[in-house]
Formats: C-alpha cells, sequence, structure tokens
C-alpha cells in the first residue's frame, strides 16, 4: 500500500515521539514526495543522529534531509580542547579502531576524524565513538580506507551478506563490483534497508566505496 505523505509525517512525527531522547527537543517535520525533512533544534549531535535513524526506520520513507541545528544547554558546553582530548581518549580507547592512525582535530565544537583505516567498519566505529562525547556538534569524517586486493567472489561475498539478513530480498538486489567499487541496484521496502543493504556491501573484503542506486519502493511485498 502506497503511504500519503502526511501518513508519513504522522508516523515519523509518532516514531520520534517514541524516542525518550528525543524528549526535550523542538523538531518539526515535513513530507514531500516520500522525502522527509527535519527542522528545528536538538540538545546534542547524538539526539541529531537519534533522530535521522527514528525517521528512517518508518515506511515509505525515501530519503532525509537532516536541517536539525545543535544547540548545546549550558551545562554540555565546553572548549575545544576539553572536546578533542576527550575525544582522543575514546579513539585509543575502542579496541576495533587501529592505534596511532585516526586523529581528531575540533573546531566551534565540530569534530573533523582524519587517518585511514583497514575496513569500512572501523570507520563506522571512529564516528560512532566520538559521537556521544559531550559538547560536540558535529562530526565529519574524512577516514579512508586502506585499499586492498578486491577479492573475485567479493560478488557473491556480498550477495550472501544480503542474503542472510532476514530484512532483505537479495533476489531485488543486483550486485556488481568495479575494482573496489560495489554498485547496488534494485528495489527495498524502506530507506532504512537501503542503507543497511550499502552498509553490507561496504563492509565486504577489498570495498572501499558503495555506489548506492537501490530505489525505494514501499509497495514492494514483505519477505516471507
Amino acid at each position: 500500500m502506497q503511504h500519503s505523505d502526511e501518513q508519513i509525517r504522522r508516523d515519523v512525527e509518532e516514531e520520534l515521539r517514541y524516542d525518550p531522547s528525543l524528549a526535550e527537543d523542538d523538531i518539526a517535520v515535513s513530507v514531500r514526495d516520500g522525502v522527509v525533512t527535519l527542522v528545528g533544534r536538538v540538545k546534542s549531535y547524538l539526539d541529531k543522529w537519534h533522530a535521522e535513524r527514528s525517521a528512517s526506520r518508518v515506511r515509505g520513507v525515501r530519503a532525509i534531509a537532516n536541517d536539525l541545528d545543535v544547540r548545546l544547554p549550558s551545562t554540555s558546553t565546553r572548549p575545544d580542547t576539553a572536546i578533542a582530548r576527550a575525544a582522543a581518549d575514546a579513539l585509543e580507547w575502542n579496541v576495533a579502531l587501529p592505534k596511532d592512525r585516526i586523529k581528531a582535530r575540533v573546531e566551534n565544537g565540530w569534530v573533523t576524524l582524519e587517518g585511514d583505516v583497514d575496513w569500512s567498519f572501523q570507520k563506522e566505529a571512529a564516528e560512532r565513538t566520538v559521537r556521544s562525547i559531550t559538547g560536540v556538534k558535529g562530526v565529519t569524517s574524512l577516514i579512508t580506507v586502506r585499499v586492498r586486493p578486491t577479492p573475485s567472489d567479493v560478488k557473491k561475498k556480498i550477495t550472501d551478506a544480503l542474503e542472510r539478513g532476514a530484512e532483505f530480498d537479495a533476489e531485488r538486489i543486483t550486485v556488481e563490483v568495479d575494482g573496489n567499487k560495489a554498485i547496488l541496484r534494485g528495489t527495498v521496502r524502506s530507506f532504512a534497508e537501503r542503507r543497511d543493504a550499502e552498509r553490507a556491501a561496504r563492509n565486504a573484503p577489498g570495498i572501499t566505496e558503495v555506489e548506492n542506486r537501490l530505489v525505494v519502493d514501499p509497495s514492494v511485498p514483505a519477505v516471507v
């Protein structure tokens, strides 16, 4: 069943209300052709991220424009030096990350991560590590994934990973591998499925880039 923009808006608002961490935030939702725009103020960068994740779970959402403004309460405001020190410690303590290869720069509360890692999941882990640090207003990741030989069977590895995911119908997703880049085509039922399919491809050995051409079509039948 096709969801109207008005139904999607109501569902997104309900999903945001369902998240207790967003209770004190001021978020307005608008929807046009399945594209959700979030505007307003939140009290942390983590809340901004949570709001986007919550919206992505709603059926019918095709894309999200996250225009939320992070306005830190006075109790969360910290100097850049303190944020940078906390970020450096958090990155060092994360056992999933390579040692001494990721650096954090902080300017006006905005954290920029630089360096390189061996796997895409480590790039995500680095951003996740600094996302919840008090005082952070935003995160930009300039971390690169080291190019490594692409296994001959990487296309099958990606397809197998999609088939293992209960939320995917792998028959509706085609995978093409061009060097270290994976190209995804086909249809998925939600924006969240589109994002998760991309993550599955990005985590394949040798893949450093994913071109996500998946189309969100809420009318696609659920996997049974």
